[in-house]
């Protein structure tokens, strides 16, 4: 590794690890505040990165050679171990001194010994899933939860305040965002699956749904899940079907993080455990890539109306 990284600064460069459909629009977002590198395994997306004015690198490496921060934009747990310490890991080529950021959600089996690996490199890491799509990513509107040691979370604080509206720290250990993004990922998904029962049924009973969605909305009964993914359950019906901004089978991934964590807990879940059920019924049904509003096709393959 080269010399020890300064201080975070308007110049600090910062490198996103995975160009997606939210590493896209973070890094977009990132770079009217720093200097941005990406780098992802597709082309086509480093690419779009580079017109929207990031600077464009054909390796992982390459791109992390002399950054302040890395972020990784990734699937899993096994893509994070993969970015960092695989073949061709970047961890090996990044400075002392430097900081990782995850922002995925991959729960928190793997993040004590990624920590303490970084660590004896010298690198910091600061544990940060975030929520919120890639319109709210590209806006600087994100939800983000922060487990972090303070010395990280103080190099990182920058580049976490462009992209989140909502900032809480929820402890001060790496893991510690991940263990609330997976209750907050528990409250999500059921969610999502409740509103696309209730309005499944509206259908069935002869309601409008959209006038049913309205009024659901303006009531005790109304969600952040409804009001955002209601209408999209309504398009989930069209031909091509909803516009994809979070794909179903992030909720398999994400569900089923929930269900290892309550299992360890030892607790019952049985909410969360039918929900993970929709999700993996949608999937094995192909709708796995479709927008997650898309659930709603299992529980009524059609509308009444069709």
């Amino acid at each position: 590794m080269s010399d020890t990284i300064p201080a975070t600064s308007a110049d600090t460069i910062v490198t996103v690890l995975g160009l997606g459909a939210m590493g896209l629009p973070i890094a977009a977002r990132l770079s009217t505040s720093f200097t941005v590198r990406g780098f992802d395994v597709n082309e086509g997306r480093r690419e779009l990165a580079a017109s929207a004015g990031v600077a464009r690198f054909d390796s992982a490496r390459s791109a992390c050679r002399g950054s302040a921060i890395v972020l990784l934009a990734v699937r899993n747990e096994e893509q994070l171990l993969d970015a960092l310490f695989g073949e061709d890991g970047v961890a090996t080529v990044m400075a002392s001194g430097s900081v990782v950021i995850l922002t995925s959600t991959v729960g928190t089996a793997a993040i004590p010994v990624t920590a303490d690996r970084l660590a004896a490199m010298g690198i910091e890491f600061v544990d940060a899933p975030l929520s919120g799509g890639p319109v709210r990513a590209g806006a600087g509107d994100l939800l983000i939860l922060v487990g972090a040691e303070e010395s990280a979370l103080d190099r990182a604080l920058p580049v976490l305040e462009s992209l989140a509206s909502t900032l809480t720290i929820v402890g001060d250990a790496p893991g510690d965002g991940q263990a609330m993004k997976t209750v907050n990922q528990l409250l999500c998904g059921v969610h999502i699956a409740a509103a696309a029962e209730a309005l499944a049924l509206a259908d069935r009973l002869g309601l409008d749904p959209e006038k049913a969605l309205h009024a659901l909305e303006a009531g005790a009964a109304g969600s952040f899940m409804l009001s955002n993914r209601g209408p999209r359950m309504l398009e989930a019906y069209d031909d091509d079907g909803a516009e994809v901004l979070s794909r179903l089978d992030i909720f398999v991934k994400d569900m089923g993080i929930v269900g290892n964590a309550v299992r360890a807990a030892g607790l019952p879940s049985p909410l969360a455990a039918a929900a993970e059920q929709l999700y993996l019924i949608a999937q094995a049904q192909g709708l796995g890539t479709a927008d997650d509003s898309a659930v709603i096709r299992v529980l009524a393959p059609s509308r009444r109306s069709d």
